[in-house]
C-alpha cells in the first residue's frame, strides 16, 4: 500500500515527545508499504519557511514549519491547527496513495484528512488519541455553546468520512460508538511499548544517577511528561512535601515542559521541597528517555481529577513498562484497574496527597514488591503491548480500508 499518514506532530527518537507515528511508521514501511508522513516543525528556529522533505528510515516525511507549543494561548494554538489544516490538506491531495491515515490530537486533522480522500479517491481511517470534543468540554476550555456546536459537528463529519477508525483504549473506543459511529468499524490499537529501546544496561542508570549528586543511591521517583494543565504536575509537590516526614531520602524528578513549569517550579520553592528533594529538568529526547526510566525506583502518570481524562492513553505508562518500572497513577479508569489486575504498579488518591506519599515510600521500602511489579509490567509490555504486534494490527485496519473500498 502507499498510506499518506497525516500527523501535525510527528516526532523521532532524536526529538523531545512521543514516537508512536514513527514506530507505527517505519514498521509499515519495514512490512513493504510506502509511507508518506505530511506533519510539520514546531521549534521557531525551523518556522516561517515552506513544506520541506527528508527520508527517515524509508518513511518520506513532508514538513511544513507550523510554530506550536503547550505554553501558547488557546487561541493561538487554534490557529497553528487550522493553518496546518489547510496547507496539509492541499499538500496531501497532490500525493497519489491508497489509503490516507490522519491521527489525532488535534481534531482539526480530520480536515486535510477528508480534504486529500475526496482529492485522490482513497478512504480515509481516523486514529483517536483524546475524545474531542468531549475533554476540553469537560475541562471547561470549550465554553460557549457556538464552539461547543462546531467541535461536535466536526467530530461528527469526522467519523462520517471515515472508513475505519481507530482508538487509542476501550474508553476511546465506546466514545466513538456513543456518536452513532458503527461498532464494527472501531479498532482498539493501544498505544504501545518499545521494549528493545528500553532494554539496556543498569550501568546506564548508574551513570545517570552519579551525574546528579542530589540522587546518587536514593530512591527516585520519576515523572516525564508534559507540564500542561490536564497533568496537574503540581500533585507531585504536593507528594514530595508529605514525603520529607516519612522519608527525607526519596526524591522526585518531574522532566519536561510545558505551560506550567514555571507555576510547578514556583510551588515547590513556595513548599520548601525545590532542589531539596523534588527536582525539575527540561524535556529530554525519545533517544535519552531509556537512561531516564533504568534510573527510576518508580515512575508515575498524572492527570487532573477529572473523569473525562481517565481513557487516555499517554506514551509515560507504556515507556514505564518497557523498561520494566513500576508505575503508580493518580487517577481511576482502565490504566489503573490493569496495574490492580497486573501487579505492576498501584493507585495512589487524587485528593490527598498525604495518604498518597505514604503509599509510595511504604512501596519504596519494600524492595521485594518493587521488584515484582518491575516484573510484572515488562510482561505486559511483551504480553499486551509490543509495539511490533500492534503495528501489524493498524496494519490491519489499513487494509481493510483499502479492501473495502475496491469492493
Amino acid at each position: 500500500m502507499k498510506i499518506i499518514y497525516l500527523h501535525q506532530y510527528f516526532k523521532t527518537p532524536s526529538m523531545a515527545g512521543g514516537t508512536r507515528s514513527y514506530e507505527m511508521a517505519r514498521r509499515l514501511v519495514s512490512a513493504g508499504h510506502e509511507v508518506h508522513v505530511v506533519t510539520s516543525r514546531t521549534d521557531q528556529a525551523t518556522c516561517g519557511g515552506n513544506w520541506g522533505q527528508e527520508v527517515i528510515d524509508g518513511i518520506q516525511v513532508h514538513w511544513l514549519p507550523v510554530m506550536y507549543s503547550n505554553s501558547m494561548g488557546f487561541i493561538k494554538r487554534l490557529q497553528a491547527f487550522f493553518r496546518f489544516a489547510l496547507k496539509a490538506g492541499k499538500y496531501a491531495s497532490s500525493i497519489k496513495a491508497d489509503v490516507v491515515f490522519a491521527t489525532s490530537t488535534p481534531l482539526t486533522i480530520a480536515i486535510p484528512g477528508v480534504r486529500a480522500a475526496r482529492a485522490i479517491g482513497a478512504p480515509m481511517v481516523f486514529e483517536v488519541r483524546d475524545l474531542w470534543p468531549e475533554i476540553p468540554i469537560a475541562l471547561g476550555v470549550l465554553r460557549s455553546p457556538v464552539t461547543k456546536f462546531f467541535a461536535k459537528k466536526l467530530e461528527s463529519w469526522a467519523y462520517r468520512n471515515s472508513n475505519q477508525v481507530v482508538g487509542l483504549s476501550s474508553g476511546m473506543c465506546e466514545g466513538i460508538v456513543r456518536t452513532g459511529y458503527p461498532r464494527e468499524r472501531v479498532h482498539l490499537v493501544p498505544n504501545s511499548s518499545d521494549i528493545e529501546l528500553f532494554s539496556v544496561p543498569r550501568s546506564l542508570g548508574a551513570e545517570f544517577r552519579r551525574a546528579r549528586p542530589w540522587l546518587e543511591d536514593r530512591p527516585l521517583v520519576v515523572y516525564a511528561g508534559t507540564f500542561g494543565k490536564v497533568n496537574g504536575v503540581g500533585y507531585l509537590v504536593d507528594v514530595a512535601k508529605h514525603s520529607l516526614s516519612l522519608d527525607p531520602e526519596v526524591r522526585f524528578l518531574a522532566v519536561g515542559e510545558g505551560a506550567e513549569w514555571s507555576e510547578v517550579e514556583q510551588k515547590a520553592e513556595l513548599e520548601g521541597v525545590l532542589n531539596r528533594n523534588f527536582f525539575m529538568e527540561p524535556a529530554v529526547t525519545k533517544a535519552e528517555m531509556p537512561a531516564l526510566f533504568n534510573a527510576a525506583t518508580v515512575t508515575t502518570s498524572l492527570v487532573i481529577d477529572n473523569k473525562a481524562l481517565w481513557h487516555n492513553s499517554a506514551n509515560k505508562f507504556f515507556d514505564s513498562l518497557a523498561a520494566g518500572r513500576p508505575i503508580f497513577v493518580n487517577h481511576g479508569g482502565w490504566q489503573a484497574e490493569l496495574l490492580a489486575k497486573s501487579g505492576a504498579g498501584f493507585q495512589t488518591p487524587a485528593n490527598d496527597p498525604a495518604v498518597a506519599a505514604e503509599l509510595i515510600v511504604t512501596f519504596i521500602k519494600n524492595p521485594g514488591a518493587a521488584d515484582a511489579a518491575g516484573l510484572a509490567a515488562l510482561t505486559l509490555a511483551r504480553t499486551e503491548f509490543d509495539r511490533g504486534r500492534l503495528a501489524n494490527k493498524l496494519e490491519h485496519v489499513l487494509k481493510l480500508a483499502v479492501g473495502d473500498s475496491v469492493e
